[in-house]
């Protein structure tokens, strides 16, 4: 399949993906629990595709393992810095939404006197301090999907050579991202509803904000188009490093750090992590076993012979 066809069809899917979770409180129920299973499962899925994808494609589209592991390097500080600038992963604190439900389903949380030993970080749920507090959430994201994009494009690159059409998919890398669009456009939308935009506001930003990930692709390509082979491999093997560490450091400063704190249901939540780490492992093997393969090193020459003397006898 043409990598037209697949970015453009993936692009299609992440918009609608990001609408979907910025109208998701007007379609069910987004109660606490249902929020961290959410949060739970794509952080195990987004762990795994950094580390068991992201990462060796790196290595096998550079040719180096100095290229990838740098880039992964430069992608989990640039993240850091992303959200400690615009505290851009504040996923809605479905308290606020339905207090009566929470407290239903956890009251030890809700317990005046239980002193919250668990839970003495800063969720950012005291509600927007000004109307327009989700303009830094959606730049902070907005930037982030901007890199997803960079990073769906370039995975969908190195796998044009898979010799399986399936692998040719980079399936991996675009569920670590569909799946976790709709949490990312749930935050924009809670804090603007809670600033009291109107829904079609909510609506046009939620829009904009869908449109970097498609945006992200078209630049990587405008990018990458006047590259030689060698420069290509490179930039490419380094984009996909830098999405491992993008992946990896959301999933291990914002996501799993957040369901760590809570307390009640660790279980269920270590259980959906774990299935989100084991899916990650299953679209590995979906791939096929050359699907890593490291371009093969060049032949070296025979070593010559030592030169006999015309006496010598054999």
């Amino acid at each position: 399949m043409d990598q037209f066809v697949v970015l453009t069809v993936y692009c299609g899917l992440i918009v609608a993906a990001s609408m979907l979770g910025g109208a998701l409180p007007s379609v069910m129920r987004l109660t606490h629990t249902r929020m961290q299973l959410m949060m739970s499962g794509v952080g195990g899925l987004m762990l795994g595709v950094g580390v068991l994808h992201l990462l060796p494609h790196g290595v096998a589209e550079s040719g180096s393992i100095d290229v990838a592991v740098g880039g992964m390097f430069v992608g989990i500080l640039s993240m850091f810095f992303l959200m400690r600038v615009f505290h851009s992963h504040q996923h809605a604190p479905v308290e606020k939404e339905y207090p009566e439900v929470a407290a239903a389903e956890h009251p030890q949380d809700h317990d005046p006197h239980a002193g919250h030993a668990h839970c003495d970080h800063d969720h950012g749920d005291e509600g927007p301090k000004s109307v327009w507090r989700w303009l830094g959430i959606f730049l902070g994201l907005s930037l982030h999907t901007l890199i997803d994009g960079i990073a769906l494009a370039a995975a969908v690159a190195a796998a044009a050579h898979a010799e399986s059409g399936l692998a040719k998919l980079a399936l991996g890398v675009f569920l670590g991202i569909v799946l976790h669009k709709p949490l990312d456009a749930l935050s924009i939308t809670f804090v603007m509803r809670a600033g009291g935009w109107s829904a079609t506001s909510m609506n046009l930003i939620n829009f904009g904000y869908s449109l970097m990930c498609p945006i992200g692709v078209v630049l990587f390509y405008f990018a990458i188009g006047s590259l030689d082979d060698a420069w290509r491999h490179n930039v490419v093997g380094g984009a996909l490093g830098f999405a491992a560490g993008v992946f990896i450091c959301i999933a291990l400063a914002d996501i799993l750090p957040e369901i760590q704190f809570h307390s009640h249901d660790k279980w269920k939540l270590s259980s959906v992590l774990l299935l989100g780490a084991l899916l990650a492992v299953a679209i590995g093997w979906l791939e096929p076993p050359h699907a890593h393969h490291h371009a093969p090193a060049p032949a070296t020459a025979p070593l010559p012979l030592p030169a006999m003397s015309p006496d010598r006898e054999l």
